[in-house]
């Protein structure tokens, strides 16, 4: 008989959690509520949302708005949003996660104490939470998306090194290792750890339940960070791993031959979805 075992560290972290109670507090109340982007990097929750009533729009609708609501995912933003919302008379339901916030608030402080210093962030360009966080330095950080972006910098100048909340814990320490090696003597470095434990500890522990089934089906929207490097943790101990927006993408064939199938997420992926895939292969060994 086919065992399904859906993994009970997956889903949303605490921040997407509280974004999205707030979000659904609001329409309870029959607030005309706008999303400043997607909630949550997961199309059919925003779909759900969306339903309820919920807007998402972008930062160009955000600037034509005027007396209305906006939601803030957990994200965060620079703080020229917050300025926009003051000169629109626009209510913002502040839903930034607190591990983001306090990592806006440390580079911000960085920042005035020391402009001429390099910032250095490690992160996605372009993703939302590191637009926020280059927003603190007035958008003079500098991003670096991989391990050989190291290269790039000034090692004669000071260093201050954080990382997008959501990276690779390992990546983020081989770069700062290299930065150490080479960075010039009358310069100073500095880096903090600014990785979510509640984001990094679910890789060895994704990592464990990938290894212990046949089948792994890693369901996340294709717009997720986190989710690329989980099921990227996933694939490494386990390649017959496959990656599904939803229950519609399971392919029956991945199932011949199989005694286990694993069902994990990301930190943007909800537990009614993962639900909804192991209905769906219940549904496909019972024909």
């Amino acid at each position: 008989m086919l065992q399904i075992e859906i993994d009970s560290g997956s889903g949303f972290c605490f921040g997407v959690t509280t974004a999205i109670k707030k979000a659904e507090e609001e329409l309870a109340k029959g607030t005309q509520l706008y999303c400043l982007g997607d909630i949550v990097h997961n199309g059919m929750e925003c779909e759900r949302l969306k339903r309820m009533g919920l807007t998402t729009i972008n930062h160009e609708e955000m600037s034509k708005l005027h007396n209305a609501t906006v939601l803030l995912r957990a994200h965060g933003e620079p703080p020229a949003t917050y300025r926009l919302a003051d000169n629109n008379n626009i209510e913002i339901i502040d839903a930034t996660c607190p591990v983001v916030l306090q990592l806006q608030r440390r580079i911000k402080a960085q920042y005035e104490s020391l402009p001429d210093s390099q910032i250095v962030i490690f992160g996605k360009n372009g993703h939302a939470e590191v637009l926020g966080l280059v927003g603190q330095t007035q958008g003079h950080a500098i991003v670096i998306e991989k391990f050989d972006d190291v290269k790039q910098l000034d090692f004669t100048r000071d260093i201050y090194l954080y990382s997008q909340t959501t990276k690779s814990v390992d990546e983020f320490h081989r770069i700062t290792d290299y930065i150490h090696e080479h960075i010039s003597a009358g310069a100073t470095f500095q880096s903090f750890d600014t990785i979510c434990r509640q984001v990094a500890n679910r890789m060895p522990n994704i990592k464990a339940f990938a290894a212990r089934h046949d089948l792994v089906l890693f369901v996340c929207g294709h717009k997720s960070s986190n989710g690329k490097v989980l099921f990227g943790e996933c694939q490494s101990v386990n390649p017959n791993s496959f990656q599904i927006e939803g229950p519609e993408e399971i392919n029956p064939q991945w199932l011949e031959g199989i005694n286990t199938v694993g069902i994990c997420g990301a930190t943007s992926t909800p537990k009614w979805l993962m639900e909804q895939c192991r209905d769906a292969i219940e549904a496909l060994n019972n024909l």
